[in-house]
């Protein structure tokens, strides 16, 4: 194990960097960040930032000197990053995972000759390629390979016809077209691997989008509980299978047949902030754990939780202009309110987030309820 007041590195300066900086330092390690932005989330609270661009392999290089062991806040890295990293210091996750998380033709492929359950797709990189689509993949979801998040390089298609369009529209950019899935929920599994191969897996959780944008993130997930073991045990699958070391993020489908995997974030995740309040270990604290070849921690449920995102249209949607009820929000009992410290807001910018515990669900839900009316988030 690394002894505290080792010096850890991240590549990226977002606000998943900006919470594992706290984890890392509540831990004693000090934390050394590399963006291309000198007053981002995570550079407020770093103890050094190296201000570079993420393929600077000079500044990365200077970087990876002066930490013992380096880790990740957003999967566009670029690979080559990683790799050149690890030649000399230890990188969670390696650069094979992050690899096949950039590139949703990766991933797809990955799961299904891994046997894992996947939804309908077909790989989209030529005109010819929609045009031989089987009819079984309409009506879909056109998605960009690279870049895409938070409902972004996405269109629904009801026909090859409309698919050509989209496409063309996408400037021909390789694609994944992916049969709609008529799911009753979509949930997520947050996995944790050591370098010796040990796993936790915290509480399965409920996700409810809008706009492509995630909304609430509910506590234990309401399925039942052979569904529950059966996502816990396909995250287990699924880390093993890529020979992960860190803290993954697996999104997927309830279906009438079963679970499908939708996709995989090789880092901590939005839908699992609530762990810092409510459970023993948070996604954030065992991230530092791995890096720091610490035991992984315990990853049991303490109290329920419902967490609400909060996006830049809190800000504009106001009652006072530009100035959101924060004290009414902080006056409700087991209300737990994350804010960013991003300069600038703007609607669909994650700025922050609520997590709302309680002695039940039902008791977190409500008071979800309660935050998102006096923030006038729509319901």
């Amino acid at each position: 194990m690394l002894p505290p007041g080792s010096w850890l590195g991240c590549l990226g300066g977002g606000q998943l960097g900006r919470m594992f900086v706290h984890a890392a330092q509540a831990m004693g390690y000090k934390v050394l960040v590399l963006d291309p932005d000198a007053s981002g989330p995570a550079a407020q609270a770093a103890d050094d930032i190296v201000v570079a661009a993420y393929d600077d392999m000079q500044a990365v290089a200077a970087f990876g000197k002066r930490v013992a062991a380096v880790t990740t806040e957003f999967e566009n890295v670029p690979a080559a990053t990683l790799e050149a990293l690890a030649a000399v210091v230890p990188t969670r996750p390696a650069a094979e995972a992050v690899r096949i998380a950039q590139d949703r033709r990766r991933e797809k492929r990955f799961f299904s000759d891994h046997g894992l359950p996947v939804g309908p797709f077909a790989v989209i990189e030529r005109a010819e390629d929609l045009r031989a689509a089987s009819p079984t993949l309409f009506p879909g979801i056109l998605k960009t390979a690279t870049l895409g998040y938070d409902g972004k390089g996405q269109q629904r298609v009801t026909s090859v016809e409309q698919a050509l369009l989209a496409w063309m529209s996408m400037k021909q950019a390789p694609c994944v077209l992916e049969a709609l899935i008529p799911f009753e929920r979509e949930i997520s599994v947050l996995v944790a691997r050591s370098a010796d191969g040990a796993t936790a897996v915290w509480p399965v959780q409920e996700n409810q989008h809008v706009g492509g944008i995630l909304d609430l993130t509910i506590v234990p997930a309401r399925i039942d509980g052979t569904r529950l073991a059966e996502a816990q045990d396909l995250a287990r699958r699924l880390v093993a299978a890529v020979d992960y070391v860190g803290v993954l993020c697996v999104e997927m489908f309830v279906t009438a047949d079963g679970l499908l995997l939708n996709e995989i974030a090789p880092r901590p995740h939005n839908s699992g902030h609530y762990t810092i309040e409510a459970c023993v270990t948070s996604q954030f604290a065992q991230q530092a754990r791995i890096l720091a070849e610490a035991p992984l921690g315990d990853t049991s449920l303490v109290q329920p939780a419902v967490m609400v995102n909060l996006l830049g249209d809190v800000w504009f949607d106001a009652a006072t202009p530009m100035q959101p009820a924060w004290p009414e929000v902080l006056a409700l009992p087991g209300a737990h309110l994350h804010l960013y410290g991003k300069a600038e807001a703007r609607r669909a910018r994650k700025m922050g987030h609520v997590t709302c515990t309680g002695a039940t669900l039902d008791d977190a839900l409500a008071t979800a309820q309660r935050v998102k009316q006096i923030l006038r988030i729509a319901a």
